[in-house]
């Protein structure tokens, strides 16, 4: 749409516009930038404009205006004070005209009042007379302050339109959280839940009827009033599970026009994602495949999201997705453009492959503080306030915290919760990624597989008493133990993330994505359930390194918790304690600082049986060698 605020000089245009666009996300121009030099000396010298003097400027403001309507909409400051003049500006079907009315006496005190304006007032007088009110669009007196103006001006224009700016499909936690985040900052939202009777009936009416003050919501259960009831070009925000979603497009797509946007927010896997881009394209319309992490608090509030797919579907829904993302501490939103395709949805399921580490981690944390160095929870609870506040601060370290001082009753609900842990599928995506490009992905791989070997609770019980350890009789010192432990959690993290990232820098090469680490980085400092100081580290040394354990800082910190890492994995398996990532972390680091492997073997091995060929050391780089192991010299 374009809005174009009218009226006499000094009624307020520039003013009540640049509000009006910063209130509809839109930007705004002023007619005046447009004027040629000798109209604006003529004005400065009190000699009014005439019909030939506008005629060039009216004609290239009517050239933009298609252009600005194309980009998404644009609102104007212009005079307009013809019919003629506003027939001459009327170069696209969608423009709403709000025209600022108000008394000579008002206005001429404004124009008194206002300075540096090229514009005096005695030119106010030419301009009533060449005045002609427009019968049509929405009139607003000026003598209303300019805030009183904007929200009279926004209730006129949703009682003339009353379609809704976006969609959202699926009313689950995160689909009904977003959606009220977007009406609560005065998006007009329309949703749409599936109609499933005896399981899920008016699922839309009850968020409607749960959030009375949320006028700008709108319900649908038949997805075709749901799909009329937008705004052209439709945005569309799928927010259902990725098993329904090609049933969902199916019903949808019939529905849609060419330039209608399709974000699907869900989990889904990236190369499904890559495929219904292509359908979509196929088809006129934009699929942008985006990540959304935060939980229900940050859909609700502000999450971090990782849009992708093709730019110009991005660009028509950005100022939506940026509008309800989470802050970074500069104020900036944590979201941006992440790359084409599947671009979106992979770095979401890095994301949740470095989530499943991080969690673990912290499992394995616990477990050593109270199962090895006998400490209650509460106690490790302040432990672990105390590392959050000497640079290991996290949402996850802060939720654990959390849990570790719930009780029910008397006793630690904690205790009460059954070892099993589930996973929905984007951790083992994130490791089978990284076996398909061949990037070692230790820790959360490590982390997806102690989640697969909890599920097994009924034969780990039985393995339990057919492999009960007797712990060696040692003394733990916790003086030195726990500082240790949390040099080895400082240490598995920082690697946690370097496997994480070099993951996306690898499929970034091979797919030609271009993507942004740094940027990436930075929309997870806040929002996200990796959230972290270390985070907020990692925005500024990716704009430097490409290599995280390379990065001198990094050097530094993990030489210095290298002997004591080793000492409490070291303990913790002795006394049967299953460490997985935080031995897996350690492992890694041990092979990626190694200058000579016994890779060389595994070399020799393969070109044994295989003859696979091998390189040597003190030939050139790329010529390959074949021998006969059993054979003589």
């Amino acid at each position: 749409m374009i809005y174009i605020v009218m009226g006499v000089t000094g009624s307020g245009k520039t003013t009540v516009g640049q509000k009006l666009a910063a209130r509809l996300r839109l930007p705004f121009y002023d007619a005046d930038d447009y004027h040629p030099r000798q109209s604006i000396d003529k004005m400065r010298q009190g000699i009014p404009l005439n019909d030939q003097d506008r005629a060039p400027w009216l004609a290239q403001l009517a050239s933009l205006i298609p252009a600005w309507e194309a980009a998404g909409g644009a609102v104007l400051a212009c005079s307009a004070l013809k019919e003629e003049y506003r027939k001459t500006l009327q170069t696209v079907p969608d423009i709403s005209w709000i025209y600022l009315d108000g008394s000579r006496d008002t206005i001429l005190k404004r124009l008194q009042a206002r300075q540096a304006h090229f514009m005096p007032p005695t030119l106010l007088e030419s301009q009533l007379e060449a005045l002609e009110k427009p019968a049509y669009g929405i009139h607003v007196d000026v003598s209303l302050a300019p805030e009183q103006i904007i929200q009279e001006v926004i209730t006129k224009l949703e009682h003339m339109n009353p379609q809704s700016e976006f969609g959202v499909i699926g009313l689950g936690v995160m689909g009904k959280s977003l959606a009220l985040n977007l009406a609560n900052r005065g998006v007009r939202v329309a949703i749409y839940n599936r109609h499933v009777p005896g399981s899920e009936e008016g699922i839309a009416a009850r968020v409607i009827s749960e959030n009375p003050s949320l006028s700008k919501l709108k319900g649908f259960d038949q997805l075709e009033e749901f799909v009329q009831s937008l705004e052209k070009p439709r945005k569309i925000l799928l927010m259902i599970y990725a098993g329904a979603l090609d049933a969902q497009l199916e019903a949808l797509i019939p529905l849609l026009e060419p330039s209608d946007v399709v974000i699907d927010g869900g989990n889904s896997y990236y190369k499904d994602t890559a495929r219904r881009t292509a359908l979509l394209s196929g088809k006129g319309l934009h699929f942008v495949g985006t990540g959304i992490s935060g939980g229900e608090e940050g859909a609700r509030k502000g999450p971090s999201i990782m849009p992708g797919g093709p730019r110009e579907g991005y660009e028509q829904v950005a100022n939506y997705l940026e509008l309800i993302a989470a802050r970074d501490s500069k104020g900036k939103p944590c979201t941006a453009y992440i790359g084409p395709d599947g671009a979106g949805h992979f770095v979401k399921m890095v994301h949740n492959g470095i989530e499943y580490a991080e969690m673990q981690a912290l499992a394995e944390v616990y477990a050593l503080l109270r199962h090895l160095a006998g400490i209650a929870p509460a106690d490790i609870a302040a432990t672990l306030k105390e590392w959050q506040q000497i640079g290991l601060g996290s949402y996850l370290l802060e939720i654990t915290i959390d849990i570790l001082q719930k009780k029910e009753g008397d006793e630690l609900l904690l205790d009460k919760v059954l070892d099993q842990a589930e996973q929905k599928g984007t951790g083992g995506w994130s490791a089978a990624a990284g076996l398909e490009y061949g990037v070692p992905y230790d820790t959360l791989s490590a982390a997806v597989m102690a989640r697969a070997l909890s599920a097994m609770k009924k034969e780990r019980v039985k393995a339990a008493a057919l492999y009960l350890q007797q712990p060696a009789d040692i003394t733990i010192d916790k003086s030195s133990f726990v500082p240790n432990l949390k040099s080895a959690y400082e240490a598995t993290r920082i690697i946690n993330h370097d496997i994480g990232f070099n993951l996306m820098r690898e499929v970034s090469v091979q797919l030609n994505w271009n993507l942004n680490f740094s940027e990436i980085a930075r929309i997870w400092t806040n929002g996200c359930i990796i959230r972290s100081e270390l985070m907020e580290e990692l925005a500024t040394i990716y704009k430097q390194e490409q290599h995280l354990l390379l990065a001198p800082t990094i050097v530094e910190r993990i030489r210095n918790a290298r002997k004591g890492f080793a000492s409490v994995v070291s303990i913790g398996l002795q006394q049967g304690i299953p460490l997985p990532v935080l031995s897996a972390a350690l492992n890694y680091l041990h092979g990626y600082s190694t200058a000579d492997s016994a890779a060389n073997l595994i070399q020799a091995q393969r070109d044994y049986f295989g003859a696979h060929t091998y390189q040597r050391k003190d030939k050139p780089t790329g010529v390959y060698f074949h021998t006969d192991w059993k054979g003589s010299d």
